[in-house]
């Protein structure tokens, strides 16, 4: 049986972190913060605009605060992602045979949706997604596994039949609560160490080994 596949987005399908940090970096000095290097941004992606944005100040801080950041990221991120963000070569064409051997593909993102899906669309417009899903109000954002689990139902599909592939230990944290097979991918943001302690089915350290992994 072919199998449900949910992709992450950032660190996974896309090297998105130039068009974070420099968006990052510009919000910040709009509100007179010190910027960051793109070396110290990469550790704080993952877990959605307003934590992006609360660890890069690095000190408690208001909701007042917070918000008015996050809208500076915000703003800027529609200006600038599309100049810093990147598919990993190879990608689209491994979709392609992975949609074509009958699996049924999905993205599931901590970024905001409008950008998820602006991103997905015009990235991979020959992709044949069954869903695509960002960072909405009205669902918790991985690791709990709510997003992961509306995408099984897109896909008529039982969530053990469905497989988290993702470059961070909170995919696999999701992909292991829904019930769920999980595929950590090492070409990501996140510590090779800190994903093998999360104690995935497997490890992909290339497009090739993901392919060939997938059960």
């Amino acid at each position: 049986m072919s199998n449900g596949l949910i992709f992450d987005l950032d660190g996974t399908l896309v090297d998105s972190l130039r068009g974070i940090a420099t968006s990052l970096n510009l919000a910040l000095a709009d509100h007179g913060k010190p910027g960051h290097p793109v070396a110290a941004v990469r550790g704080f992606i993952g877990n959605g605009a307003r934590e992006l944005v609360t660890k890069a100040l690095g000190r408690p801080a208001s909701d007042l605060e917070i918000d008015a950041l996050e809208r500076s990221f915000k703003n800027h991120y529609a200006a600038n992602w599309a100049a810093g963000t990147d598919v990993f070569p190879g990608m689209p064409a491994l979709l392609k045979r992975l949609s074509a051997a009958g699996h049924r593909l999905a993205v599931l993102s901590n970024k905001p949706h409008d950008f998820t899906v602006e991103i997905v669309c015009r990235l991979f417009p020959d992709i044949a997604f069954d869903a695509v899903l960002g960072q909405r109000p009205d669902v918790p954002r991985k690791p709990d596994p709510a997003g992961a689990l509306e995408i099984a139902r897109a896909f008529q599909l039982p969530p053990a039949a469905c497989v988290m592939i993702g470059d961070s230990t909170m995919d696999l944290e999701t992909g292991e609560r829904a019930g769920m097979y999980t595929v950590a991918v090492t070409w990501g943001y996140h510590d090779a160490g800190d994903l093998l302690g999360a104690r995935p089915d497997v490890v992909a350290d290339s497009l090739e080994d993901l392919e060939r992994l997938l059960p």
